[in-house]
């Protein structure tokens, strides 16, 4: 019997994303897929319920959750949506445990099998699944379009009858897929980008895009590609340098955030009233709190004349794009279990075995398991 996948309509405040396009949709059904659709899941980035041909439309989320067996979503369900769920369902989505215990232990009980696609391991082979590299490039661009909106001047060199204006002075902290983006979109509006990362293998990346890769004479380079800890001299050498480039650019985005932790403070309340008047920072990070002290996250503030703003879930700000980027990764993850229609993960497969969160009425990630249970058993 051919497996019936469900797709529930966000209930998240502000979440305009949809886990399921139409275009996806038809590549599911060529599996032999039985698809359902909470009316209405698609509205909120402009798939109207007529557009997913096939698909079977349901009028409310509770007559999905009990026909579906293996749901599809962006935000973690919440308590109230598990208890909709026949037992024994399979969950797909973003799922944050660390954030939200209470629910991986909601899950664990009524052994529902989730994968949590944030944990989907980074290589070569799972790209194509990464949800957090599709999401964070859609972040880093809209950061520049947000950036160039509060920016009381141009972002490119114009030459005028009244003049010539310089190009407005943009530093991107943080070379990850987020920095990157944004140093590409700045670049496209004419900006003056420079760019920083504490790892020195990403000048090469920066200086690829036409940015000024920030050198502040100390590398935190380690093993196997990640940072490794600085002496306070360093530490103290690395942030004087970046504090001086802060100062004199006319727009910062910052995009250090750590999934699971705080996001580090890279710039204090000091250095922000160092900065121009009309200078603005947008704070990609605000979810874990924020880059710069003055973030309040969700919020836009004036700090001694400059503009900081802290912006939550910014791929649903373009959901057309966020939502396609992430239906093809949900279908790159879950295609290679599905064979005629019925679903048959290989839990020897690293990915799959990688981004499993609970199955069989264990929680099967160790460090959530942990948070939770206390220990590991």
């Amino acid at each position: 019997m051919p497996i019936r996948l469900g797709v529930p309509r966000e209930i998240e405040q502000g979440e305009c994303r949809v886990a399921l396009v139409p275009a996806v949709a038809e590549r599911f059904r060529k599996l032999g897929v039985e698809l359902l659709l909470e009316t209405g899941a698609g509205a909120g980035s402009y798939h109207p319920d007529s557009t997913y041909n096939g698909v079977t439309i349901v009028s409310s989320a509770g007559e999905l959750y009990q026909q579906a067996d293996l749901i599809l979503k962006i935000q973690p369900p919440t308590e109230a949506e598990i208890a909709q769920m026949k037992e024994g369902t399979a969950v797909a989505g973003m799922m944050l445990p660390y954030r939200y215990p209470e629910r991986v232990r909601k899950m664990r009980d009524r052994n529902i099998l989730s994968f949590a696609m944030e944990l989907v391991p980074r290589i070569s082979r799972a790209q194509g699944m990464d949800v957090l590299s599709s999401q964070a490039s859609i972040a880093g661009y809209k950061a520049v379009l947000m950036a160039a909106d509060r920016f009381g001047g141009f972002f490119p060199m114009l030459t005028t009858a009244a003049g010539t204006i310089r190009p407005a002075k943009v530093l991107i902290i943080g070379a990850g897929v987020a920095g990157l983006q944004a140093i590409a979109t700045a670049k496209r509006l004419g900006a003056m980008v420079e760019g920083y990362d504490v790892r020195g293998a990403t000048r090469e990346q920066v200086e690829s895009l036409g940015a000024k890769f920030v050198d502040t004479g100390v590398s935190a380079d380690g093993a196997g590609g990640y940072a490794r800890e600085l002496t306070d001299e360093e530490k103290q050498q690395q942030q004087g340098v970046l504090e001086t480039h802060i100062a004199a650019a006319d727009v910062v985005i910052t995009t250090a955030a750590i999934p699971g932790r705080p996001s580090p403070k890279i710039i204090s309340k000091a250095v922000v009233e160092q900065m121009k008047p009309g200078a603005v920072i947008i704070d990609l990070a605000a979810e874990g709190g924020g880059n710069c002290e003055a973030t309040e996250p969700g919020s836009q503030v004036i700090h001694n004349d400059v503009i900081v703003f802290g912006p939550l879930n910014v791929p649903s700000t373009l959901p057309v794009h966020a939502s396609e980027m992430y239906s093809k990764n949900l279908l790159n993850f879950l295609s290679p279990m599905i064979e005629d229609g019925e679903f048959n993960p290989d839990w020897d497969d690293e990915v799959i075995a990688g981004s499993t969160l609970t199955r069989d009425g264990e929680i099967k990630h160790a460090a959530t398991r942990e948070q939770v249970e206390g220990s590991a058993p």
